[in-house]
């Protein structure tokens, strides 16, 4: 049947599928025509290692809580229970960062808010870097926003800088920033996130700045973008436990909107805590108790641990790539290696000559926006074993 209702148009500037769907179907063709090729899996950004010991053990006493009429709980608060919103601050003064409970809310992970948030802006122009995690574009664009891509490369490791832009006259920007940077692996340091925040401050600007892989960093790069002085008069940070903690199934992240944060005199955060309570009914209680042990002293070594694995496997990548001589971004601070095709490959062709020839599955860049073709992401977000299986078979193939 027909209707006769006007559809959102802006979806129709969208990329039909998304990058990672294609990719499946991509492999399945493959392993239906090869059933007895043994793939290697390092494209996709999930997790492979269990939750945590101390999460385990909190999300079963509150499952049993959930059981008994005294301790039975029903609908969560839209902005996270106060024990959550409490450990979530602690956590950032971990790294130095004081922040009040109130600028905290807790949400089922930082896709969701990344693609939400955009319903508090106006006809606002939208910085974007490229490449960059499909999200920030993708949620934009169907709402109709104008986008401008800050190109990124190997002249700038891949990150991007409000050099050349013409903010000063501007009205204000919505800018997107991430570090370690999805897919590139690219992080920033202090004097970079700096010039952003002046940035912003000059022009009236907004950062969301995510911060999604803050727990790879175990160097001096900021973790926070509020550890950079004036960034709490310009930005909003979203973070999440799916990588730090393993919870891409498990599904806990937060948002923090600084309560100063304002433009023709309305307030951000009463905007999205008005969004929340309208659209949102919170994260189970079994759920939060779990974050909220991920974030404990325990919990968080024992997280900790799972990363540095992770983080192993990454820079098992990046050896092989620098015993080939091969260009790469990331394989430190990040679970991902961001790498030049070699022999002048295109993005896609590399994926198929290696999922052929190696039978190993990564993610072509040209998939991350326009600057990443060319180049190839993959993840030490598999097995120790299988990653040094993949690292063994590209290697003698490239």
């Amino acid at each position: 049947m027909e209707l006769n209702v006007k559809l959102n148009e802006n979806f129709g500037r969208v990329a039909e599928s998304y990058l990672f769907s294609d990719i499946a179907k991509k492999v399945k063709a493959y392993s239906a025509a090869h059933p007895e090729k043994k793939i290697i899996r390092l494209g996709i950004g999930d997790v492979t290692l269990p939750l945590a010991p101390a999460v385990i053990s909190a999300m079963q006493k509150a499952t049993a809580e959930m059981g008994e009429k005294e301790t039975f709980r029903g609908y969560a608060p839209e902005y996270g229970y106060a024990f959550l919103r409490e450990a979530i601050r602690r956590h950032y003064e971990n790294f130095g960062v004081c922040l009040s409970d109130d600028e905290i809310y807790a949400s089922d992970g930082a896709k969701c808010d990344c693609g939400n948030i955009v319903e508090l802006f106006g006809d606002n122009e939208v910085l974007i870097p490229d490449p960059v995690y499909p999200v920030y574009l993708d949620s934009n664009v169907m709402s109709g926003r104008r986008v401008r891509l800050i190109e990124t490369g190997p002249e700038n490791g891949f990150l991007p800088s409000p050099d050349g832009l013409d903010g000063l006259d501007s009205k204000g920007y919505v800018i997107y920033l991430c570090s370690p940077n999805n897919p590139t692996g690219a992080t920033f340091t202090a004097e970079g996130l700096k010039k952003w925040v002046d940035f912003a401050r000059e022009s009236g600007s907004l950062i969301i700045y995510d911060s999604a892989y803050e727990a790879f960093i175990f160097d001096d790069h900021p973790r926070s973008i509020f550890e950079i002085e004036g960034a709490k008069e310009c930005a909003v940070e979203i973070c999440s436990l799916s990588k730090s903690a393993g919870f891409t199934g498990t599904r806990c992240g937060w948002t923090v909107i600084p309560r100063g944060i304002s433009s023709g005199g309305t307030y951000l955060y009463k905007m999205w805590e008005r969004r929340q309570a309208t659209k949102y009914n919170g994260i189970p209680y079994v759920v939060q108790r779990a974050a909220e042990a991920a974030l404990s002293p325990e919990g968080e070594a024992q997280c900790r641990e799972n990363v540095k694995y992770y983080l192993r496997n990454a820079k098992t990548i990046a050896a092989m790539l620098d015993e080939k001589g091969i260009f790469y971004t990331g394989g430190s601070s990040s679970p991902y290696v961001w790498m030049k095709c070699p022999g002048g490959m295109t993005s896609w062709e590399f994926f198929d000559f290696l999922l052929d020839r190696a039978n190993v599955v990564g993610t072509p860049g040209a998939g991350f926006g326009r600057c990443g073709e060319g180049y190839f992401r993959l993840t030490g977000f598999g097995s120790a074993e299988a990653t040094a299986e993949a690292v063994d078979r590209i290697s003698k193939i490239i």
